[in-house]
């Protein structure tokens, strides 16, 4: 199957050998956003889950997936509120206690950008030179303005220092952007794009903006919609896709939230549908991931793809 942008899917595949899948894990932790200690309440798009509606334990989430999947490998994803937001030790006990489970290929921990003190990044090394090994910073927009807006109670100045100090170390990083908050207009996000693409990021996670029950959002901007339609948000999501670089792989492209706790857009859990209507409009266009950019040598140029089969 021809593919266009440099899907996170396809590169575990050629990572591990086989289907490997990703499981939402609740290590039971807080966020600094939450607990008092820079605010409480969390960013205003958070639900009360901390962004980890679909997240359990390890062993029901294969038991969700084992019949559809039953040969899968498993990444263990450390998904809810901030998850290198405890004592070392703790932390410590927590990852390998998940690396330690026979059926667990790696973990992902998604976590602040002002949350990776010294002896926590420490630990990440230590796990990234015997395990797989992702992060996962939450920056969301580069703009100061909006961080405030959301309640980040973090900078982009945190940000730099983070994925700074995960890449010095080697340690693959995942950055989350929002598409559709608040004041932000399409080149104030083209921007938020274009500068992690430029910072190191090994990945990259573009969420549309939900409005959900038991946010922030939910009493502020309950009728608020970050995108009028699905037509609308494909085609941007296509034109961020073409200045991306096609080494940078893609975890996300929509949003995923609950029906029963989605306000707006009421449109955004058609996932299935959006991901088809950007390839879709892709190959409408002719475009691929960093298509933008003029590269001689990308792979995800459809014209090289067939001459490489030829």
């Amino acid at each position: 199957m021809e593919e266009r942008y440099n899907t996170i899917s396809t590169w575990l595949k050629k990572q591990f050998g086989q289907k490997t899948v990703k499981l939402s894990i609740d290590g039971g932790f807080t966020c600094p956003n939450r607990d008092g200690t820079k605010s409480t309440g969390g960013c205003i798009f958070c639900s009360s889950m901390g962004g980890g509606d679909f997240a359990s334990t390890i062993s029901s989430q294969i038991a969700l997936i084992a019949d559809k999947w039953p040969n899968a490998k498993y990444i263990a994803y450390f998904q809810n509120h901030t998850n290198t937001y405890a004592p070392a030790d703790e932390l410590r006990r927590k990852y390998y206690d998940a690396l330690s489970d026979p059926l667990i290929s790696g973990i992902a921990i998604a976590t602040r950008p002002d949350c990776l003190p010294d002896d926590v990044l420490d630990l990440l090394s230590e796990i990234n030179e015997s395990h797989f090994l992702w992060v996962e910073l939450g920056l969301q927009s580069i703009h100061e303005k909006t961080g405030e807006l959301i309640n980040r109670c973090c900078s982009l100045e945190d940000y730099d220092k983070a994925i700074k100090a995960l890449n010095d170390r080697g340690i693959r990083t995942v950055v989350h952007l929002i598409l559709g908050l608040p004041g932000e207009t399409r080149q104030d996000m083209t921007d938020s794009v274009s500068y992690v693409a430029k910072s190191g990021a090994w990945g990259l996670k573009l969420h549309m903006l939900n409005v959900v029950k038991g946010s922030l959002m939910e009493t502020l901007y309950k009728d608020y919609n970050s995108f009028d339609s699905i037509e609308e948000y494909v085609n941007f999501v296509c034109d961020l896709l073409e200045i991306i670089p096609p080494e940078i792989v893609i975890h996300r492209l929509t949003a995923d939230a609950p029906r029963k706790i989605l306000i707006t857009p009421e449109w955004s859990y058609r996932k299935r549908t959006i991901l088809n209507g950007i390839n879709a409009e892709l190959k409408r266009r002719g475009t691929y991931q960093g298509s933008a950019l003029d590269l001689p040598d990308n792979p995800y140029n459809p014209q090289l793809q067939q001459e490489l089969i030829l």
